[in-house]
């Protein structure tokens, strides 16, 4: 019986190793398609197709980024400035709004938290929050641009929060900081705060990677390509060749526009790439302890 039981258990987990790699497979393929297809040579490329044996390899979309360095450091630097200021941003209006709510007692917490789950659900549109920016906030052509938006629409993320600091956090630790004096900020900051580094990394992580990945604000309240960031410039060069042209410098011709794409996606993900492998312990961590729990 017990010599069944294991042979069913290991076949289970060979056949989970191997669905596993499998889907692991699946979702990298398309990943390593993306960079070699940036060091295809372009004449390969429009005539073949993409391939992850191309016939021949260049570095023409790299020399390209190269050559126009000012363009796309610019476009770079303004998104990971945005990224990290929205993070940071964002985290400490999350935090402080989950904390909140945490507290046991608030008056009013119920009535808040329904507020906070109802934005989640639903919204005023596109056209009354572009109105709504546009003519209250007047972010139109700012920096803020890409930044408010984003910023304001972190209800997942209190959700999140609130969740592990109710469960997760003694309720006896602030307590105790109470009676030796602490204030609520003192709780939340000297106590809270340093046993939640788990939650605030996946929420850091969940935070930056909307704002790296967002193009949709620069598209839609700003119309100087000169504050683009690096989603938008490449947004730019998929949707029209002659973006491309304006930086070619009188050699219209001999731009590797096909390749060129696949090189700024490379550039565009290569830093979350790099990232992600040192929040992966606390995003796994975070996940499961700020879920919700009934």
């Amino acid at each position: 019986m017990k010599r069944m039981k294991r042979r069913k258990k290991n076949r289970f987990l060979v056949l989970s190793h191997v669905v596993l790699i499998f889907l692991s497979i699946c979702l990298a393929a398309p990943f390593l398609l993306l960079i070699i297809s940036s060091f295809t040579e372009e004449s390969m490329a429009v005539k073949y197709g993409y391939s992850f044996f191309p016939k021949g390899w260049s570095l023409d979309a790299y020399r390209y980024i190269m050559g126009n360095l000012p363009l796309f450091g610019k476009a770079y630097l303004i998104t990971i400035l945005v990224t990290v200021t929205g993070v940071i941003a964002g985290l400490l209006i999350a935090s402080l709004m989950a904390y909140t709510l945490s507290r046991k007692g608030l008056p009013g917490g119920r009535l808040l938290m329904y507020y906070v789950i109802f934005t989640m659900l639903f919204n005023g549109g596109l056209v009354a929050t572009y109105i709504n920016y546009v003519q209250v906030f007047h972010i139109k052509n700012t920096y803020l641009a890409l930044l408010a938006p984003n910023l304001l629409c972190n209800a997942f993320s209190i959700v999140m929060l609130k969740n592990y600091f109710q469960f997760s956090i003694p309720g006896d630790l602030g307590e105790a900081a109470q009676i030796d004096g602490a204030s609520e900020l003192g709780i939340f900051f000297k106590v809270v705060l340093p046993l939640s580094k788990p939650i605030l990394a996946t929420v850091a992580l969940i935070v930056g990677l909307a704002y790296w990945n967002d193009w949709q604000n620069g598209l839609y309240y700003l119309d100087d390509t000169a504050m683009h960031g690096i989603q938008n410039v490449l947004n730019d060069m998929n949707s029209n060749a002659k973006y491309l042209m304006q930086f070619a410098g009188g050699r219209g011709a001999s731009i590797p526009t096909t390749t060129v794409r696949m090189a700024i996606a490379v550039v565009g993900i290569l830093p979350v790439l790099v990232v992600y492998p040192f929040f992966q312990e606390y995003f796994a961590k975070g996940i499961t302890a700020g879920a919700v729990k009934g």
